[in-house]
């Protein structure tokens, strides 16, 4: 494909603009994965829609948890909106060019929205250890004001370093090919077409994964330790039963997400392959969040009861 280039002052030609090859490899099939992701993309609108309004309007869902739920599922409309209204342009139109500066939007907006689910996973599972280890201190702990809080900060507290990444990462020279391996624009497959040496890029790439991925990830870990803790001491096991419930739900979703994110982002470079990349990726962008209103509303009788209650609504 044809793309424009810019001559700098020392004769290398500099990309001006992108390829997003997405699965240009499958050109068979191009109708099918319109057809499969507009669906995918219509079912995580719908799914998470309802996740919010039921939230908002049933007044037996008026909790913290389903506060968080409901701010988790905005936040997944956002992130997938990001990726998947261009992949499907771009699988309709076949006309997979991006320039440097939409690309770097779409990165940037990646990395902000990944960062703040990283940090809205490790809140709802604080969430949890309150309600299950401390349930008299509950009510005094996680208020209105200390949930918005945690809320906000969760939304914003990833912006300054994604965009301080996305600046350094395109500040970079991108020479001899434009065509990036993906269906997004993602970090490691735009560091494999820049010129020059990378190694700062990405170390600094590992340390930002340590910080949104896996410090939130043992937070997380620590809070279920005290929770199972607590659980076991339960006397009954129907009670054990009923408590583990509450929170089951969340951890599926942190193992589904972080488990594939992990993979991708703190993987060393030698070991990323382009179709291991695009598989993993599809997983934790575009999967996940299909199926996380699933999980939570068939694993939660509360958002049952909420759901029944809207749909023969009169």
């Amino acid at each position: 494909m044809n793309y424009k280039e810019s001559k700098a002052e020392d004769n290398v030609s500099t990309v001006m603009q992108f390829v997003l090859l997405g699965f240009s490899d499958l050109p068979q099939q191009q109708g099918l994965l319109f057809v499969l992701f507009s669906i995918i993309y219509t079912i995580i609108l719908t799914g998470n829609s309802l996740i919010i309004v039921i939230t908002r309007l049933d007044i037996a869902l008026q909790k913290p948890m389903y506060f968080f739920l409901a701010n988790f599922s905005l936040l997944e409309i956002c992130y997938v909106s990001v990726i998947l209204p261009r992949m499907l342009v771009n699988i309709w139109t076949q006309d997979r060019i991006i320039s440097v500066l939409d690309c770097a939007i779409q990165m940037c907006f990646v990395l902000m929205l990944g960062a703040a689910e990283c940090f809205l996973l490790a809140v709802m599972a604080y969430d949890r250890y309150v309600a299950i280890c401390n349930p008299l201190h509950y009510p005094l702990v996680m208020n209105q004001k200390m949930c918005t809080l945690l809320a906000v900060g969760s939304w914003t507290g990833g912006i300054p370093l994604q965009i301080g990444q996305t600046c350094l990462i395109f500040s970079l020279h991108f020479c001899n090919c434009n065509q990036i391996n993906h269906f997004f624009c993602d970090i490691h497959p735009i560091l494999k077409l820049a010129c020059g040496d990378t190694l700062v890029h990405e170390v600094l790439v590992y340390v930002a994964g340590m910080l949104f991925g896996a410090v939130p990830f043992v937070l997380i870990l620590a809070s279920y330790s005290k929770i199972i803790s607590t659980i076991l001491r339960l006397p009954t096991a129907r009670g054990r039963a009923k408590v583990f419930s509450t929170c089951s739900s969340h951890l599926l979703v942190v193992v589904l997400f972080f488990g594939s994110a992990t993979i991708t982002y703190l993987s060393p470079k030698s070991d990323h392959s382009a179709g291991m990349d695009k598989l993993l990726s599809l997983f934790y962008t575009i999967v996940t969040p299909m199926f996380n209103p699933m999980i939570y509303s068939f694993r939660n009788k509360d958002v049952i009861a909420a759901l029944r209650k809207l749909l023969l609504k009169k």
